[in-house]
């Protein structure tokens, strides 16, 4: 990868109040991280992103190679998602926060949803909210498509998404609710649950992760995290939850949909 791929001279056709800093937990996430910040170059040429923040609990392999290779700011943290999210907040500079997995990337013309709905929620032309992106699979078959479409009914009608989806948040928001906990899993639920169903809106964009997310044990972790989801809608705090399945086995950066989808 190019050296400062990111820390391009950007156009400025965006506000201040418009920017964001790109937040991304990683641990040993050499095998996507490249595609997951290419995706972020467009808007960072516009001047939409102005910052990526790199967390890292710990790697061992080219992760910060390829990090700095990119341009984007190296943190070093703890593992754990919630831990390093919480990190990388609290350096971010800019008025918006996006928070994107590792091995995550999001599709082409992304940032005009981005700034549109920034833009709104600036203008008070839409309510003050959070905003994630539609899930999607790089895999052809029956498997992805149905669950693009569990996660598709998830957003739509619960408002629940998942990290994988990212998350789009102000500053002023993000503050607001307290932040991501340090949870050792189901940070992304803690934090949707506090900002409430009214407060969460799906752009018509896709996050897409690789064929990868539905590698061995997949069966097992849908199976726990779909138990986690209902007990979590039942009142159960997501601590508890927390607390009931431990840490998560999987590392931060590795195969994502695991963790959390469908």
């Amino acid at each position: 990868m190019p050296r400062a791929l990111l820390l391009v001279v950007s156009r400025e056709f965006v506000h201040d109040r418009h920017m964001i800093s790109v937040v991304i937990p990683t641990l040993n996430a050499e095998a996507h991280l490249a595609g997951t910040l290419s995706s972020l170059v467009t808007a960072a040429v516009e001047g939409l992103v102005r910052e990526v923040i790199v967390v890292d609990g710990g790697s061992s392999d080219r992760t910060l190679e390829i990090a700095d290779g990119a341009g984007a700011e190296m943190i070093k943290s703890d593992p754990g998602r919630g831990v390093q999210l919480r990190a990388g907040a609290n350096r971010a500079r800019f008025p918006w926060l996006l928070f994107l997995n590792a091995d995550t990337y999001l599709d082409a013309g992304w940032e005009r949803e981005a700034h549109l709905h920034i833009e709104r929620v600036e203008s008070g032309r839409r309510r003050v909210s959070a905003a994630s992106f539609r899930f999607a699979i790089d895999d052809e078959g029956l498997l992805p498509r149905t669950l693009e479409t569990m996660a598709s009914l998830r957003s739509g009608l619960l408002k629940v998404p998942y990290g994988e989806q990212g998350l789009l948040i102000s500053r002023a928001l993000y503050d607001e609710i307290g932040g991501f906990n340090p949870l050792p899993l189901m940070e992304d639920i803690d934090l949707v649950r506090r900002l409430g169903r009214r407060r969460v809106t799906v752009l018509n964009a896709r996050a897409v992760a690789g064929a990868h997310v539905m590698g061995d044990g997949f069966a097992g972790r849908v199976t726990r995290n779909q138990v986690c989801l209902w007990l979590s809608l039942l009142g159960v705090p997501v601590a508890t939850i927390a607390n009931l399945y431990g840490r998560s086995s999987t590392p931060v950066g590795a195969p994502a949909v695991g963790r959390s989808l469908p």
